[in-house]
């Protein structure tokens, strides 16, 4: 089992710059695959991006492509979402969430948020125009 902690959400003009992170503590921080997820006020949850167990594979929503980069320190147990470039539209609650579904040495990833398992408590990006 894994515990997910978000931080550095906040409050942003449009055009600007976020950072978020997740900390992980519990067991196997690298024998998950990696994900992002956000949450507007009245809509679905929806995928951000994603990253596979060793962080060589990367996948990214249309809408953030070019615009977010994510990261993960295995040995830090740490996963990141540099978010530049923000637009308003990008304001919602921003969820890392921990895939353990995968076979044991998978490379692959997956983007549907039903399949997984673990996820934290959400932080905040508020992007004003």
């Amino acid at each position: 089992q894994v515990q997910l902690v978000e931080s550095g959400g906040g409050l942003v003009q449009a055009g600007g710059s976020l950072r978020l992170s997740c900390a992980a503590s519990g067991r196997s921080f690298s024998s998950y695959a990696m994900g992002w997820f956000r949450q507007a006020p009245g809509k679905e949850r929806e995928f951000v991006a994603v990253i596979n167990r060793s962080g060589g594979r990367l996948d990214y929503a249309d809408s953030v492509k070019g615009r977010f980069t994510i990261s993960r320190d295995n040995a830090k147990n740490a996963l990141y979402l540099q978010m530049n470039s923000l637009k308003p539209e990008d304001t919602a609650v921003y969820y890392c969430a921990a895939d353990a579904g995968l076979p044991y040495g998978s490379t692959l990833y997956r983007k549907n948020k039903d399949v997984y398992d673990y996820w934290g408590q959400g932080t905040q990006v508020t992007v004003s125009s």
